[in-house]
């Protein structure tokens, strides 16, 4: 059964959430990181969530839980260009 988007998509954020709080304050994470942790199967299956994975942190970029960064900035969707680092946003 394929889950659906919406489903899929909440997991995601949770995943980037957990794995955020699981690790040291200062710390960053990759898309892989969530959407291996979201992906039930073998192998680089995971690899089919990664632009699913990168949507779910826009999103909680967009309501202020998270910090999308590129060579250790904050940049924004539109002039991201290449992979993206996550990392909850510093109060």
């Amino acid at each position: 059964m394929v889950e659906r988007d919406e489903q899929l998509d909440q997991r995601l954020e949770r995943a980037i959430v957990s794995l955020l709080q699981r690790r040291a304050e200062t710390a960053s994470i990759c898309p892989s990181d969530a959407a291996r942790e979201v992906y039930e199967g073998d192998g680089e299956g995971w690899r089919a969530l990664m632009e699913a994975a990168r949507r779910a942190a826009w999103r909680l970029e967009a309501a202020g839980t998270v910090e999308v960064t590129q060579a250790g900035r904050p940049v924004t969707e539109t002039e991201v260009r290449g992979p993206i680092r996550i990392r909850l946003t510093r109060r």
